[in-house]
């Protein structure tokens, strides 16, 4: 008996894997009934119900009913159903990074017998799979890594990349942008680098995995203790990033400047506030006061486009023309949502969203320094490239999806067996993990340059 907390379109193909097997009796369980009911309509046996996580009560007597619980709500959810599960000695699936708060459960969950397997969808989770499989490959050789790299990118295919930021949105795009802020910290030539939030999208650089994509990197979160996690002391540089397509990160650096990422209350951006045009917001933001400029598109876009921090006029143009497509100059009504940053969500969303017979795309690269035991030295990739299916399942939802169904199943078929709050990241846990995702189309192409 399986319950599944959240009905995202991460849970649909986590569903249809365990789904597959006649034994498994699957509850989906959302704060909307008719979410989970639209997700268990489609897998005969399953069924849904209501559940608020705040209630104590509630979460434990569905968590005592079951076998195992998948945790696919928000990340800061985990920890209530972690101690719920401990509590009823029953297992927990997440594809959230392991949080200190998590964290705090691992002695308690190793004495009651209870596998917590965390970071087991995409990035994180296939990730960690082919990092630790060459690593520990080139050990066993008598070698060692001297860097690693390695970026994940979720993009729109690229004849879908059809608009100014070369991105597309499957669900909200305040976490996409909120991550944006974030500091980024990893190791190079054996030093510590931290790039501010602001910094961040000047610190871009070209990625090149194959000839047709022009896609930059940037750092992501903080790399630094992935030179201990992944047991490779002799790695000089090691870095975990983002992919985006050329061009993303210059508009929303221009965004930035412009003081759009802003998510502190403003009170004309409430509900209740007068109607407000967005070139009167664009203008606010640009410093603008006097109703002349305003009214002057051409006076306008000087005095937006001088607040970029962009020498490159011809890049200056390319940003404005965009914002103009997203309708910021326009004379169109904002959509007050409280804050600059919510209120550029919902442009975004307006114009940014996946549609009709469009399809996403994961890319996932990581590039190996190897030196080998006779001196030599060598370049090894792992490459995974998926494309998702127009109208059907998204490339994203499937790899995250698929190897949280595949974890849960190898649990519950007693085939993963380590207790505590853990993550892929031994050699008996990943390699039945690793045959599995071959089985479903998931390859990862590994090559030596």
């Amino acid at each position: 008996r399986i319950l599944l907390l959240g009905s995202g379109f991460v849970a649909g193909p986590c569903a249809e894997y365990l789904s597959r097997r006649p034994e498994n009796e699957l509850t989906i369980a959302s704060r909307r009934l008719e979410n989970a009911q639209a997700l268990a309509d489609r897998f005969p046996g399953s069924k849904a119900v209501t559940l608020n996580t705040d209630s104590e009560e509630a979460l434990d007597k569905l968590i005592a009913a079951h076998d195992l619980a998948i945790s696919l709500i928000p990340y800061t959810q985990h920890a209530k159903v972690i101690k719920s599960a401990v509590k009823h000695k029953k297992h927990v699936v997440t594809t959230s990074y392991i949080s200190p708060a998590m964290l705090e459960h691992d002695a308690a969950a190793k004495e009651a017998g209870v596998i917590v397997m965390n970071e087991i969808g995409l990035d994180p989770g296939i990730d960690h799979l082919y990092a630790i499989k060459t690593i520990r490959e080139v050990q066993a050789e008598g070698g060692k890594v001297t860097s690693f790299l390695s970026y994940c990118g979720g993009l729109p295919a690229p004849e879908c990349s059809n608009n100014p930021l070369g991105y597309k949105f499957s669900w909200s795009s305040r976490g996409v942008l909120l991550a944006l802020r974030n500091t980024a910290r990893f190791i190079e030539n054996d030093k510590i680098i931290e790039v501010s939030g602001k910094d961040l999208m000047d610190s871009a650089k070209r990625i090149h995995v194959y000839p047709a994509f022009a896609l930059v990197g940037y750092a992501n979160r903080d790399s630094t203790g992935y030179r201990e996690r992944y047991d490779m002391p002799d790695a000089h540089t090691v870095l975990r990033g983002s992919l985006r397509y050329e061009g993303f990160c210059e508009f929303v650096k221009a965004l930035v400047d412009l003081g759009f990422l802003d998510d502190s209350e403003q009170a004309f951006l409430t509900a209740d506030a007068p109607d407000l045009p967005w070139k009167h917001l664009l203008a606010r933001l640009a410093g603008v006061e006097d109703t002349a400029t305003i009214e002057n598109a051409e006076a306008l876009e000087k005095a937006v486009s001088d607040r970029f921090a962009i020498d490159d006029e011809s890049e200056k143009t390319r940003i404005v023309n965009g914002m103009k497509w997203l309708g910021l100059f326009s004379d169109q009504p904002i959509a007050k949502r409280g804050t600059y940053l919510d209120v550029l969500c919902a442009a975004l969303e307006d114009k940014m969203m996946y549609g009709q017979d469009e399809r996403d795309m994961i890319l996932l690269q990581h590039r190996f320094e190897v030196e080998l035991k006779d001196g030599s030295k060598q370049t090894r990739t792992s490459t995974l490239l998926e494309y998702g299916e127009p109208n059907g399942v998204m490339a994203m939802a499937k790899t995250v999806g698929v190897p949280c169904g595949i974890a849960t199943q190898l649990i519950l078929d007693g085939k993963i067996t380590q207790t505590g709050v853990i993550a892929p990241m031994d050699p008996v846990i990943n390699d039945p993990i690793m045959e599995l995702l071959e089985k479903e189309g998931i390859n990862v192409i590994e090559e030596t340059i």
